[in-house]
C-alpha cells in the first residue's frame, strides 16, 4: 500500500554541453543521477536545492528555471510505500573551485556530454537528459 509521497529536487548544471552527475551508492545499488534529493518540511524547492548542493558537494547555485515535472505516476524504485514526485531545474554553480564531495556515499562527480548516449539508469532521469539533449544540442 502507498502511503508516502516523497518529493525529490534536481538540478541540471549544463557547461559546454555537458552535465554535471553523481556516481552514488545508495541502497546497495551504484547509480548514476543527478544532484539534488528529497525535500524537508518547512523549505520550498529552491531551499531543497541548494541545500543539498551544499551539503553533498560544497557547493553554491543559482537556479535559473524551471526545466521538468514529473506528471505521471512512478513508485520508488527503494521504497515500495512511497509515490515520487520529482522536479527539474536548471541551475548555475557559482563556485566550481570549491567542489568537495562531503556525503560519503558520493563517489565521485562526472560531467556526462549530452552528445552520449543515454547513462541514467533511473526513468526520470533518463527522460530529463533525453529531454536535455534535444533542448541543448538542437
Amino acid at each position: 500500500m502507498i502511503d508516502k509521497i516523497n518529493i525529490r529536487v534536481y538540478a541540471l548544471c549544463i557547461k559546454d554541453n555537458k552535465v554535471l552527475a553523481l556516481h552514488e551508492e545508495y541502497a546497495g545499488d551504484h547509480l548514476l543521477k543527478l544532484p539534488g534529493g528529497g525535500l524537508e518540511f518547512g523549505e520550498s524547492t529552491l531551499e531543497c536545492l541548494r541545500r543539498e548542493f551544499q551539503e553533498e558537494l560544497n557547493l553554491e547555485i543559482e537556479v535559473k528555471d524551471h526545466f521538468y515535472t514529473q506528471d505521471d505516476f512512478l513508485v520508488s524504485r527503494f521504497r515500495d510505500n512511497e509515490q515520487l514526485i520529482t522536479i527539474y531545474y536548471l541551475a548555475e554553480i557559482l563556485n566550481e573551485e570549491d567542489l568537495l564531495i562531503l556525503d560519503p556515499c558520493i563517489e565521485k562527480t562526472e560531467w556526462i556530454p549530452l552528445e552520449g548516449d543515454n547513462p541514467f539508469p533511473l526513468p526520470i532521469d533518463k527522460r530529463v537528459f533525453d529531454i536535455a539533449k534535444q533542448k541543448f544540442l538542437n
